[in-house]
């Protein structure tokens, strides 16, 4: 049987649980419980039930925060492909959303995700596909936001005339 992975002398287990209790990520709360559990002289097996995992994986998480301390219990993010665009080309991006497009240049009022592909595989040289477009949009912080739809002959006299308004009620006294 191999031999059990010391944990780090400077914590306990209070002090993880008091962590765990403050921390915003419920990944990294479930092992920072199931490392609890482990200074609490839980068996790794059941420790790692305590935080939703198997034995190894425990083990693995037990190495990183050896390493890293508890920022080392957080997801990652994973390798993945990287951005077609550099981070000028994303600037530069952010700029052409920002002030909108000019009509009779981009023959458009306002940017959709396939008028920004045709703008970026124009000046960029890169392809993406629309959902690709949305990703880029989103990591520039940009949300998608629709009009509310009018009806072209919309008589706003008309609508004031309809709404529903409560009669006065008299007070008692």
């Amino acid at each position: 049987m191999p031999a059990v992975v010391p944990l780090r002398p400077d914590f306990d287990a209070t002090n993880l649980r008091l962590v765990a209790k403050r921390c915003p990520d419920s990944r990294q709360t479930r092992r920072l419980l199931a490392l609890a559990a482990v200074y609490d002289g839980m068996s790794r097996a059941e420790a790692a039930k305590v935080g939703g995992m198997d034995r190894q994986t425990l083990r693995d998480w037990v190495h990183r925060f050896n390493e890293e301390g508890m920022d080392g219990l957080t997801n990652r993010k994973g390798a993945g492909r990287p951005r077609m665009l550099s981070d000028e080309q994303m600037k530069e991006l952010g700029e052409i959303v920002e002030t909108g497009p000019d009509p009779a240049v981009d023959g458009v009022v306002h940017w959709r995700r396939i008028d920004l592909k045709r703008v970026i595989e124009e000046r960029f040289d890169v392809v993406y596909s629309e959902r690709g477009i949305s990703r880029l949009l989103a990591e520039l912080d940009f949300a998608h936001i629709s009009a509310r739809p009018q009806h072209p002959r919309q008589d706003e006299r008309i609508i004031a005339a309809f709404k529903k308004t409560s009669p006065t009620r008299s007070r008692r006294i």
